[in-house]
């Protein structure tokens, strides 16, 4: 795991914008930091830099400095900068042998190069894994940046026409962007405030975008145009291919290797008891199991994971959570990267940083939900399937009373407004603090064409939105913030393509997920099916009103002032106002509205 950037300038740039990129990216990678500095023809430089190539390492497999990166070829005309894990590939790497390339390490890394190589771009359906990889071809004077298929690993980039850039995190490409290049994109707040987060492909910074998952992206080193296409959509397995019991237990032993100690976040759920039971029965009982502690009983599944844990013989070490997250709240909005509202990162941010000291890789259960359903929010939104768009007026109101998100619900197109079942602005909400700013009713992208069945359509979506943008992206900036590498086997897309065999009745169950009982007894023994599914959300209130009390004052002004006179000063005050007074349960909206403030007040401070 690592942290990965670059850049391609028309015009010299001095060592500073690269050394300032690589500082970024140094809590990803803090076990080697190096780049590649190259003059306008290629020509290794320190000075006058027009290219250049970063990296910073996190040391799992082959932590020798051989394979160190940026790492070139024999020939020294095909770069590599990559972060993620790649498993699996040892029979591919005897072909690659047998053809006549020759491996100095023990280490993925080297495989792509030489896969790149030998098959070009079409290698991809090879690499098995996590990944953004960025390829320097100085053969045919192109740059490739890849994204993996469900988009675990993150990279951005900027480009203006000319000039290219491309970094793991925003707030690592920042100073190789002028300052006239750093504006704000007013979309991307109205999408926050939408979603908690800002969905692909668009960033908070209007020159920056992200590529989304399953994609690949060349830049022509002489034209300097940039091509963007799609290379993977899970589809269904071949008949002879594995069943999906034997690819989840492969995908969970795959994610076994390594040369640095693995944990696991076991919570008492059902993903990660299905990972804690493989783990086992394929002999990995050294593996030590983490799960966190919260004071109030109604988010605390510590208990039930220590007797999980006990029952498969297995380490468990219990972290408390603590609940002032408060004095930590600057550090974990800066490696959130950008404007990133998830309750559940603050726990996750604690947990890892707690653990960090011991492993430096853990296994999670992300995923499971969004592949099986999991999450009531599928049940209570198939309800309104049958309904069409209602044309109901918008009630401009702070207060998300119940009523008005239902109608506001309504007055939606039913796939749109599935996104009013996640916690952040409806509408309603948004024009408010907003009003002399025309938003969309929702930024997600969507599928085309959308599967005909109302159920595979709110999957899909989620696939495309939430599940990369919010879920995965937050494991990877919580755990890469303390050099803790996250693996998620449920991700694995062998695995999800196997399940694309199975019918409905199969795969989406009542209860959700007793698919899973094929292949982990423990879930009926444990009656996990039985158990209420808990969130990993820390209590919000006291914070906010205790600790967080003096942040709100001026806040009105500031995000005014930080938004270019988007967001209402008064309205916003006022929306403050009432919650102070208890009119409406609006914790997470008021904790949206600080993280805007405090990172976009970061970001303006990048140098």
């Amino acid at each position: 795991m690592c942290g990965i950037a670059g850049f391609f300038s028309t015009t010299a740039r001095s060592p500073e914008v690269a050394a300032r990129m690589l500082a970024s990216l140094t809590p990803r990678g803090p076990d080697a930091q190096a780049g590649q500095l190259w003059d306008a023809d290629f020509q290794a430089s320190s000075s006058g830099v027009h290219n250049a190539l970063l990296h910073t390492r996190l040391a799992i497999i082959d932590p020798h400095p051989r394979s160190n990166q940026p790492m070139r070829n024999h020939r020294g005309d095909v770069w590599i900068s990559y972060n993620g894990e790649v498993y699996g590939w040892q029979e591919d790497a005897r072909l690659l042998t047998a053809m006549g390339y020759t491996f100095d390490t023990s280490c993925d890394t080297e495989f792509i190069l030489h896969a790149y190589e030998a098959w070009g771009i079409d290698m991809l359906p090879r690499l098995r894994g996590k990944f953004a990889i960025a390829l320097l071809d100085l053969r045919q004077q192109c740059l490739w940046l890849i994204s993996d298929r469900l988009g675990q690993k993150p990279i951005v980039y900027h480009h203006d026409g000319e000039d290219f850039g491309f970094a793991s995190t925003l707030r690592a490409l920042l100073p190789f962007l002028p300052i006239e290049r750093r504006s704000f994109d007013h979309d991307a707040i109205d999408a926050y405030l939408a979603h908690r987060y800002i969905p692909t492909p668009a960033t908070i910074i209007k020159s920056i975008r992200r590529l989304p998952p399953g994609h690949h992206l060349r830049f022509d080193l002489r034209r300097r145009e940039v091509e963007i296409q799609s290379y993977w959509q899970a589809s269904t397995a071949a008949d002879d291919a594995p069943s999906w019991q034997d690819e989840l237990t492969q995908a969970v032993a795959l994610r076994t290797v390594a040369d640095r100690p693995i944990g696991l976040l076991l919570s008492g759920g059902i993903d990660s008891t299905v990972l804690a039971w493989l783990l086992t029965e394929t002999g990995h009982r050294d593996i030590t199991a983490y799960t966190v502690a919260f004071a109030d009983p109604s988010f605390d599944e510590a208990p039930l994971a220590r007797q999980i844990a006990a029952r498969l013989q297995m380490k468990v070490q219990t972290l408390d959570f603590c609940s002032d997250w408060c004095e930590d709240f600057t550090q974990i909005v800066a490696a959130l990267d950008e404007p990133f509202a998830d309750p559940s990162a603050f726990p996750l941010w604690l947990l890892i940083r707690q653990l960090s000291p011991q492993v430096k890789v853990v296994l999670s259960g992300d995923g499971g939900d969004e592949l099986l359903a999991g999450y009531k929010r599928y049940r209570q939104h198939l309800r309104s399937a049958w309904r069409p768009a209602l044309p109901l007026p918008v009630i401009v109101d702070a207060r998300a009373k119940g009523w008005r998100k239902t109608l506001c619900e309504a007055s939606m197109p039913w796939t749109e407004a599935y996104s009013l079942r996640f916690s952040g602005m409806i509408p309603n909400q948004r024009h408010w603090l907003q009003p002399d700013f025309q938003g969309r009713r929702t930024y997600w992208r969507y599928p085309d064409p959308l599967p005909a069945d109302p159920r595979q359509q709110l999957l899909a979506i989620d696939r495309m939105n939430a599940l990369p943008d919010y879920i995965l992206r937050k494991a990877d900036l919580c755990s890469m913030a303390h050099g803790v590498e996250l693996r998620a086997p449920f991700m694995d897309h062998r695995f999800i393509e196997a399940l694309t065999c199975l019918d409905s009745r199969q795969l989406y169950t009542q209860p959700p997920k007793a698919l899973l009982r094929q292949i982990c007894p423990l879930i009926d023994e444990m009656q996990l099916l039985k158990n209420k599914k808990r969130g990993f959300s820390p209590p919000l209130a006291q914070g906010l009103r205790l600790k967080m009390s003096a942040r709100l004052d001026g806040l009105g002004e500031r995000l005014k002032a930080l938004s270019s006179g988007q967001i209402d000063a008064g309205r916003t005050d006022q929306m403050i106002q009432g919650w102070r007074l208890g009119c409406g349960a609006q914790d997470e909206q008021i904790l949206q509205l600080l993280i805007l403030d405090e990172s976009l007040r970061q970001l303006n401070s990048i140098g």
